[in-house]
């Protein structure tokens, strides 16, 4: 199939997806294109398949409006008629599925070209629940030829919220050979903590609990990533007098090396659909501490602790039973490593994607 994703380009979990799709879907011999404003996060620049599709935005002075939706969709449907795509996957409705819909509408209805739309979370819990965009929200969802998102708790929500359209839920996944333990003699007294360091991440959270477990034991917390409240919390780490014993490590390609040298991975997350940077851990063998909110108990699971959303108190202590008692935390790591493997494999969730590609091009008139 020759396929064209569009998705965020700046770091956070819906690219990074999004990206590991069309790189799986080259690898099965799809013909993939990446329809965006930038590189996304994770692209291999060097690699022929799949490739790059810039968008360009002009501003243009009479027009005080944004033009990157209306850029996207021409360009969409640039490469759909140059490349006779069959299917284009977009990440989030708003903009990416509403700009799709518009492609087609450019194209006519002699072209083939189906949409599928992937909810990641926010364009539901967020830009969907603002009265303002969301009677867009719900025609962009309503117009695509298949709707999927990546838990079962997304998928109800936008049910309850947005639309009843039929909605196929297909996890996130993870590369278990990348994302794989190491040497137990690797294992340090170490928290890690990976996000885009959105307020909604709770960043501060993770160093309210990470100062609780550190007036009590020798540990060090690595944050990985950055974002707009990294200067906040490299202040918040400096006035609590942590400084010493935290790491910012920043956006980093590559940092299995990282996960397979932690103990414990914490995210304490007020808004989580899924929660990628957990999998990744926990395929890496690291246990989970996180809050019962959105995806994270269904992709924890036995895997860690699930604790109430605030709850610093609770997070500490179950931090420190895991760094304290070895036979727990390998027991939980054991577990979160099982669920990688079998719950979230690569290749058949990609299989599962294609069949819903497959399904969708069959429904063409």
């Amino acid at each position: 199939m020759k396929i064209g994703i569009s998705c965020y380009a700046s770091v956070g979990g819906s690219g990074i997806v999004a990206t590991e799709i069309g790189n799986a879907l080259a690898a099965r011999g799809h013909r993939v294109f990446f329809i965006c404003a930038e590189r996304p996060f994770r692209f291999d620049a060097s690699a022929k398949n799949p490739s790059f599709e810039r968008v360009a935005v002009n501003g243009y002075p009479p027009l005080q409006q944004d033009l990157s939706v209306l850029s996207l969709a021409a360009k969409m449907a640039e490469v759909a008629a140059r490349e006779a795509l069959d299917v284009l996957h977009v990440h989030y409705a708003v903009p990416h599925a509403t700009a799709a819909f518009l492609a087609k509408q450019i194209l006519g209805s002699a072209a083939p070209l189906k949409v599928v739309t992937t909810l990641h979370g926010t364009d539901i819990t967020l830009v969907g629940a603002d009265p303002v965009l969301l009677p867009i929200t719900r025609f962009s969802i309503e117009a695509s030829d298949a709707v999927t998102a990546v838990s079962r708790s997304l998928a109800e929500e936008t049910k309850r919220t947005i639309s009843d359209v039929p909605i196929d839920v297909i996890a996130n996944f993870v590369d278990t050979a990348r994302y794989a333990p190491g040497p137990a003699s690797l294992r340090q007294p170490m928290i890690v903590h990976h996000s885009n360091f959105r307020a909604l991440k709770r960043v501060d959270d993770v160093v309210r609990v990470f100062a609780a477990v550190r007036a009590q034991r020798e540990c060090e917390l690595v944050l990985i990533g950055d974002g707009p409240e990294r200067l906040a919390i490299e202040a918040m780490v400096g006035a609590l007098g942590l400084t010493a014993s935290v790491r910012f490590l920043g956006e980093r390609l590559d940092f299995a090396d990282v996960l397979q040298r932690a103990s414990v991975g914490l995210f304490p997350s007020a808004l989580e659909s899924f929660g990628l940077a957990a999998l990744e851990a926990m395929s890496a063998g690291v246990p989970i501490v996180a809050t019962r909110v959105g995806g994270l108990p269904e992709v924890v699971g036995d895997g860690g602790v699930i604790c109430d959303l605030g709850d610093v108190g609770a997070m500490a202590t179950a931090v420190m039973h895991m760094l304290d008692d070895a036979a727990y935390r390998e027991g939980l790591a054991a577990q979160a490593r099982r669920i990688a493997v079998e719950v979230f494999p690569r290749e058949r969730i990609i299989g599962e994607y294609e069949a819903i590609y497959r399904r969708v091009i069959r429904a063409c008139p």
